[in-house]
């Protein structure tokens, strides 16, 4: 049982982490590689929500499905909660520390009635009846989905499925929720509803969160932000230190919450405004301070 000695109780780390992937052209034949991931070194501290953004084939997805195995480096380690994820004895451990959310809850719920679909994953693992409908109750009551226990998926709203699929990773009781784009194909009621239930996991569980997204407003309540382009770590801090910085995250390509921009617009003109104003009421507050 391979474990990263001294970072053990790091929740996610790498060292020179690389990942290639075969190009082929339409016979199938290979014509070269492409590396998706750059030597990256990253760290996830237990409890920590940690949100990667980054441009379209920036590497986020890649590096995210590392986390749960899904891929394995090229070079380089990635230890999930200790454990190297190339130690083919370690899959199993891995994906149970670590728990995949993806962008479309279609390809993630299976059963025909949500407690029975959010149950799934729990028998699977081999537990027993009674803890199961246990956690299929604490589940769907964590992300405020217990009174469509009964429902069909096929029947809720997008938003709503993306909460059983959520429900139904939790129910595994994995120690770090990993969320790759899980908004993506949700309106903006469905975008909130799925992060108010993550925010809500985190605190009743307090489960590790990182969200792989490109919607800049759902990260202000990050820890920390990771901020990826062509395969590298190009910037890394608070929300409110990465959203100061707007020119340089107009150079990868990224935007900031609109109240940031706005703010940063104001300080051009001559406005005397803190530096990467992230809320409404923030920036509300510092326009009365200066009447």
């Amino acid at each position: 049982m391979s474990r990263k000695r001294g970072t053990a109780m790091r929740m996610i780390q790498t060292e020179k982490l690389v990942y290639e992937y075969e190009k082929r052209d339409e016979e199938g034949n290979i014509i070269g590689s492409h590396r998706a991931i750059n030597a990256v070194d990253v760290h996830v501290e237990p409890g920590e929500f940690v949100a990667i953004l980054g441009h379209n084939g920036s590497g986020k997805s890649t590096l995210a499905k590392h986390m749960n195995a899904i891929l394995t480096p090229t070079e380089g380690t990635m230890w999930v909660n200790g454990r190297d994820t190339k130690e083919p004895d370690n899959l199993w451990e891995v994906r149970q520390s670590a728990g995949m959310v993806f962008q479309n809850p279609d390809n993630q719920i299976i059963g025909t009635v949500v407690e029975e679909d959010v149950g799934f994953g729990p028998e699977n693992l081999g537990v027993p009846t009674e803890e199961i409908w246990k956690r299929v109750e604490k589940s769907l009551e964590a992300v405020g989905m217990i009174e469509y226990r009964h429902h069909s998926p096929n029947k809720l709203s997008g938003g709503q499925k993306q909460r059983v699929a959520i429900a139904g990773v939790v129910a595994m009781e994995p120690k770090c929720i990993v969320l790759d784009e899980p908004t993506a194909m949700l309106d903006p009621n469905g975008r909130k509803e799925v992060l108010r239930a993550v925010e809500e996991l985190r605190r009743r569980e307090k489960v590790t969160v990182i969200l792989i997204t490109h919607y800049m407003e759902e990260v202000v309540d990050a820890d920390r932000v990771i901020v990826m382009d062509q395969g590298n770590v190009v910037m890394e801090g608070t929300p409110r230190e990465i959203f100061s910085r707007v020119e340089e995250l107009k150079k990868y390509r990224l935007d900031v919450p609109q109240v940031t921009l706005l703010a940063y617009e104001l300080q051009q003109r001559g406005l005397p405004l803190s530096n990467g104003i992230l809320k409404t009421e923030e920036l509300v507050k510092e326009l009365c301070q200066l009447h």
